[in-house]
């Protein structure tokens, strides 16, 4: 007898795989971003034309104190698990996000304001407790 089915042998439930998560806003993206430069996988200047104020000064602190040292963060790579937002007023996002490094949990916040050429920058950023 041959199967005619897409599910694998074995496999009675009639859901699909979930492929890679689409982001949902600006929040998402510049989470992954934040999370990219706090980790040491890109440099800091990358975000130079999307913060504002004393944003980069804080990514500068946050890139060499932040989730790229310490012991054995040459192995364990952190991810984002969950971003969040909330719009306090119109072109402004405060967003959270939980940070997995292993089996440790940081958070990290930041704000983000929409200009007058409608693109989005971040203003502030702050992690907490870094594992």
């Amino acid at each position: 007898m041959t199967r005619n089915t897409a599910r694998p042998p074995g496999r009675h439930d009639q859901r699909r795989p979930c492929g890679p998560r689409r982001p949902r806003g600006p929040h998402d993206w510049f989470a992954q971003r934040l999370l990219a430069v706090v980790s040491g996988q890109r440099p800091v200047h990358s975000l130079l034309g999307l913060t504002v104020g004393p944003a980069y000064d804080q990514l500068v602190t946050l890139a060499t104190t932040g989730l790229a040292h310490g012991p054995g963060r040459e192995r364990l790579r952190p991810v984002l698990r969950h971003c969040g937002r909330f719009h306090p007023g119109p072109g402004v996002i405060e967003a959270f996000a939980r940070i997995a490094t292993g089996d440790r949990v940081s958070a990290m916040a930041f704000r983000l304001e929409q200009g007058p050429d409608l693109r989005w920058r971040c203003a502030a950023v702050e992690m907490g407790p870094l594992p």
